[in-house]
């Protein structure tokens, strides 16, 4: 006997104001508005990052992230994972690197190339398995990746930010101290 299919969760307010949520038996719902842009201020113990969401090339991802920071999912997580001049990971809350949100989705993959320091982009462990977890690329070993992992943000501002994040990694990707995700809240605007 088939089980009965999950209704999406429901999208969480604009504004901010929907409550802390870690888990969700559902998929989002989809939540972004046509004709709008969208922006993530990502504010960490390190300073403040901005970047610029591409909801046109991956709309899937860039509504599950808008969906997860608008729910205060990223608030108060470490990046678990950082190696030096290739990637600051995060969006895990058990900090194990197998953590997520109940939910996948698929991927929206870039062409190669298409990487470059500051670029936001999805973890994953396998076709199709979108989750929570992002990275952020931080130097040329990052930058020359394949093209299997969603793209669906570039840094605007804050670069400074991605080196002092950058400079608490080691080879082995474990943090020498706690970098914390204080939380990302997303800017929307109507295009004109």
């Amino acid at each position: 006997m088939l089980g009965k299919k999950k209704e999406s969760y429901p999208c969480p307010e604009a504004d901010g104001s929907s409550p802390q949520v870690r888990h969700f038996d559902a998929s989002p719902s989809y939540c972004l508005e046509d004709n709008a842009t969208y922006e993530a201020i990502m504010e960490t113990n390190h300073g403040t990052m901005r970047f610029e969401l591409f909801p046109e090339r991956a709309p899937i991802t860039v509504n599950s992230f808008v969906f997860l920071a608008r729910y205060h999912y990223f608030d108060g997580i470490n990046f678990h994972r950082i190696i030096p001049g290739f990637v600051v990971q995060g969006g895990d809350p058990t900090g194990s690197g197998a953590g997520g949100p109940g939910y996948k989705f698929r991927d929206e993959l870039p062409n190669a190339g298409e990487y470059q320091r500051g670029s936001l982009a999805m973890a994953n462990a396998g076709p199709n398995t979108n989750g929570s977890q992002f990275f952020i690329i931080s130097g040329p070993s990052g930058v020359s990746l394949p093209p299997l992992y969603s793209l669906f943000g570039q840094l605007k501002d804050g670069d400074d930010v991605i080196t002092s994040l950058d400079s608490e990694g080691t080879p082995g990707g474990n943090p020498k101290q706690a970098c914390t995700i204080t939380s990302v809240v997303v800017i929307q605007e109507s295009r004109k």
